[in-house]
């Protein structure tokens, strides 16, 4: 190797430097390579983190925590509490803001601030400086296995501040978010993908509250104390052994407000909604999973549970058990059926099941409430029966004062007579109220369609009549023809 001689000290050139770090390079690439052939990437990953643990303890005087979004089955709630807090501390450190909104109905909506990927956050508490970024893993999919998206939270921290972490920090954070769940101003409604195995938000912005429900005002008031107690007795379910939930059963024929009932309990108690068709989920496997990642403080609607042949038809002899003190259950069905069974319905909203998640109300609409499985009715599976019926005296004047702003009129006394005689739905009684803005208008198309429904009434008795008269006359024919069958003779005569 060339060398330049100074003071008697031979150093290399400045070229036969260079000549040994390009060999050095070619060395480690090949290395590289091979080892890259040789060695899985799962085994290189595992490799990396134990090394970069091991720097870590000895070298390191930091110490990191790792949040994940699930925790064994469920959604991880600190990971949840987390995601709420953090965007409250976005200050001069952070170098990327993520904003946005998911109402579709105002695009001047104010953005909501959130976490972006691998933006960095600082937070100080009680003189302790703390730094979080939020990790991502992209899905894969191969051809014999597919792995999700996951997220987590990582936190790093001095060695010395990691119990003071663990005792004050994440209770505090905790307790934070548990303030900005209950002071919440947007409510959002839940739909499940089930392509995507998860769920997606918009927001929910119905605008029904109890004060505009056509009502009577006894039964309105029942649901609202019933309500309100129920979010005061947390210990008391706790104490009793009971998961803290409610079941809810509003039943009646269409268009008597089951889903407006449904909105404005999910405005007065500020809860999340979550619609779940059970057409669309596959097993009783996948309704587990689907129903542990909601989340806590929401409400589960499930919607005509009468046209989900399979989670409500009737039980034969063999299917039913008595093997608690409730009463009556079922039996696991058969691993082959298809879709959601009665059995997983029932394990989840009043088996082991029903204590995955706190403070939940789970509703189910029918319009045909004897059709459904004695099983789903008994308390501690749907706790209140609420009749949704035609519109009474006190809901059409309720309407009448919401929609034309009237609270009294001459036409009122009629209305009401016609309305004990053929009874109508709030949803007409409201469709005819806004025809007009005019009140002599609209209560006078009222009148006439009340009206309307006896003569679709005496039609429809006059057309049963005649179908009933024809079917008569057929069978009468028939007996005639079978009549002279019988008298002809089974050989002609010559």
């Amino acid at each position: 190797m060339p060398s330049v001689s100074m003071g008697g000290l031979q150093l290399p050139t400045m070229s036969s430097l260079l000549s040994l770090y390009a060999s050095l390079s070619a060395v480690i690439m090949i290395v590289r390579t091979i080892l890259n052939d040789m060695i899985p990437e799962s085994i290189r990953d595992f490799i990396s983190r134990k090394a970069s643990d091991f720097f870590s303890s000895y070298f390191s005087r930091d110490f990191t925590f790792l949040i994940e979004d699930h925790w064994e089955a469920v959604e991880n709630e600190t990971f949840r509490a987390v995601q709420a807090y953090l965007p409250t501390k976005v200050g001069p450190d952070t170098s990327c803001l993520l904003l946005g909104h998911n109402d579709n109905n105002n695009l001047l909506a104010v953005a909501q601030p959130g976490v972006s990927v691998y933006t960095r956050i600082v937070d100080h508490f009680q003189g302790m400086k703390l730094e979080w970024t939020l990790n991502e893993k992209e899905e894969k999919y191969n051809s014999t296995y597919y792995i999700p998206k996951n997220q987590w939270f990582q936190l790093r921290c001095k060695r010395s501040d990691k119990e003071r972490v663990m005792d004050s920090y994440i209770p505090h954070i905790c307790r934070t978010a548990e303030k900005i769940f209950y002071d919440r101003e947007i409510l959002s409604i839940y739909t499940y993908n089930q392509e995507e195995s998860n769920w997606e938000s918009t927001v929910f912005k119905h605008p029904a509250t109890f004060e505009t429900l056509a009502m009577e005002p006894e039964q309105k008031q029942g649901i609202i104390d019933d309500l309100d107690l129920f979010v005061r007795r947390k210990e008391y379910f706790r104490t009793v052994g009971r998961a803290w939930k409610r079941g809810y059963l509003l039943w009646g024929p269409p268009g008597t407000g089951k889903s407006t009932l449904v909105a404005a309990i999910a405005n007065h108690l500020r809860f999340h909604v979550y619609d779940l068709q059970l057409q669309g989920v596959r097993s009783d496997f996948e309704l587990r999973r689907v129903l542990t990642s909601t989340t806590n403080r929401s409400i589960l609607l499930i919607e005509d549970v009468d046209c989900s042949s399979n989670s409500t038809e009737p039980r034969s002899s063999d299917e039913i058990t008595n093997d608690d003190e409730n009463g009556p259950d079922v039996k696991k069905r058969s691993a082959s059926d298809k879709g959601v069974t009665l059995s997983g319905l029932l394990n989840f909203i009043d088996g082991l099941w029903s204590s995955c998640g706190d403070e939940r109300i789970i509703i189910f609409t029918t319009n045909h409430k004897e059709k459904l499985d004695p099983a789903l009715l008994r308390p501690g599976r749907m706790d209140v029966h609420v009749y949704m019926g035609h519109c009474t005296a006190a809901g059409f004047k309720l309407l009448a004062g919401k929609y034309l702003g009237i609270e009294d009129h001459e036409l009122f006394k009629r209305i009401e007579d016609l309305m004990r005689k053929f009874p109508a739905t709030p949803a007409e009684v409201a469709q005819q109220l806004m025809i007009s803005g005019k009140p002599e208008v609209a209560l006078d198309g009222l009148v006439e369609f009340l009206k309307g429904k006896e003569v679709d009434r005496i039609e429809k008795i006059g057309g049963e009549e005649e179908s009933k008269s024809k079917n008569l006359w057929c069978l009468m024919r028939k007996w005639k023809n079978k009549k002279k069958k019988k008298k002809t003779p089974l050989v002609a005569e010559e």
